[in-house]
């Protein structure tokens, strides 16, 4: 078999500077593709169901947006499956490719087609333990179906992409047979899945190179969060040549999740410095938008998307971020880069930093005697674990007996 194999550009060398605390590095790649598989994978979360109506509003925000690829399910699985699938290509307007996804099974491979999708993403288990327990097929069997749907695909004038499923848990000869005998067969993209979450970065970043010596295919990449290193292992995979990740807003997906779209899109943004093409403002908004249709709650503590992802209530830290929000965020991402607000938390460890803006956002003129006054009736509220709402903090003012601002007297006058 004649093995694959191009000449490696070498790696640049990773330089990391911090300066006047934000971090600069210099990339360690150029260009970073988005593929979005909410509406598939995404929607394989335990007790979670997007109807027809859901999908495509999904799918149109994600087009608006400009994220390369949307994965919009399953053909085969149902009559309104193949539906949404064939609308939602038939409607993408942006630049956007809308991906079906197949087994290695000429019924789905067919069902794909007929939906007019833009990429046709077969797969076929290739561990042995799926083998034998899930797919019920020989090693030869796999190779043999995987490479007629390759080239049906390929007939068909479509780009297929091949992910040799649970690819992180499969004896590495055979894994590079499969690989090899598909890109021989014409495949556009290679796919590597960590199926079952059990990468690491280092080790998943090396399994990339690999692939990058079997295949002359662009590399994609699906992590799952079994041990919270999906987004992680995205961006090794970035870092060591692939083209392409695979993501899911919010995470949701089987079992832990998949790597976040928000996490991976902003980390490759602000920290690596590579510009996506896609409209970050617009993230919350996608965020609020999956978390009702998926009935999937996003926690509080989220990376980016989260409602403390932006919020301080820490004193030391409000009042550093008051004078400069670089101070206690990572200046290279802001709320308003997500489409997100600031907030200065009311609580058991706010300071007077955050009261005196608070009181004066409120229109009150408070002395420093009477800002710690207030800030003391914060603290026991808090402490007492009791909500410390707008409202709480003018009752606070008045018992005080906090003056309003002069303007804002005037204008309560008028």
């Amino acid at each position: 078999m004649q093995c694959h194999t191009r000449r490696r550009t070498r790696r640049r060398s990773r330089r990391v500077e911090f300066f006047d605390g934000t971090l600069r590095t210099s990339a360690e790649f150029d260009d970073a593709r988005i593929f979005d598989t909410t509406l598939r994978d995404g929607e394989q979360s335990p007790r979670t169901s997007f109807s027809y109506d859901d999908k495509r509003d999904i799918a149109a925000q994600l087009d608006a947006m400009g994220v390369h690829v949307v994965e919009a399910g399953f053909p085969v699985n149902s009559d309104a499956e193949f539906a949404a699938v064939r609308d939602i290509a038939e409607s993408a307007s942006n630049g956007t490719d809308v991906c079906g996804l197949a087994r290695v099974v000429e019924k789905d491979v067919e069902a794909a087609l007929d939906a007019g999708v833009d990429v046709v993403h077969v797969f076929a288990s290739t561990s042995d333990v799926q083998l034998e327990d899930s797919m019920h097929a020989t090693r030869e069997e796999v190779v043999d179906r995987s490479v007629d749907a390759v080239r049906r695909v390929r007939e068909a004038g479509v780009e297929v992409m091949f992910s040799p499923m649970d690819a992180t848990r499969t004896d590495p000869e055979f894994l590079r047979e499969v690989v090899e005998t598909v890109s021989e067969a014409g495949v556009d993209w290679v796919n590597i899945p960590d199926t079952c979450g059990v990468a690491t970065p280092a080790r998943f970043a090396t399994l990339v190179e690999q692939f990058t010596e079997w295949t002359d295919a662009r590399i994609d990449v699906h992590t799952h969060d079994d041990f919270g290193l999906a987004s992680a292992n995205a961006l090794a995979g970035f870092e060591a040549g692939a083209a392409q990740a695979q993501v899911s807003v919010n995470g949701i997906g089987e079992r832990a999740g998949n790597a976040a779209f928000e996490e991976v899109v902003m980390a490759v943004e602000s920290i690596h410095g590579v510009e996506t093409g896609i409209d970050t403002t617009r993230i919350t908004e996608l965020a609020r938008m999956v978390e009702e249709k998926s009935d999937v709650p996003v926690p509080a503590n989220k990376p980016v998307v989260g409602d403390n992802a932006f919020a301080h209530e820490s004193g030391i830290h409000a009042a550093g971020v008051i004078e400069n929000a670089a101070t206690f965020e990572p200046g290279v991402m802001t709320p308003e880069m997500v489409g997100a607000e600031r907030e200065l938390v009311m609580g058991k460890h706010t300071g007077t930093h955050s009261v005196r803006e608070r009181l004066r956002e409120a229109g009150y003129d408070p002395t420093d005697e009477q800002v710690r006054a207030v800030t003391r009736k914060v603290k026991d509220t808090g402490a007492a674990k009791e909500r410390v709402t707008d409202e709480r903090v003018r009752e606070f003012a008045e018992t005080v007996g906090v003056e309003r601002t002069p303007e804002r007297v005037t204008e309560g006058s008028r």
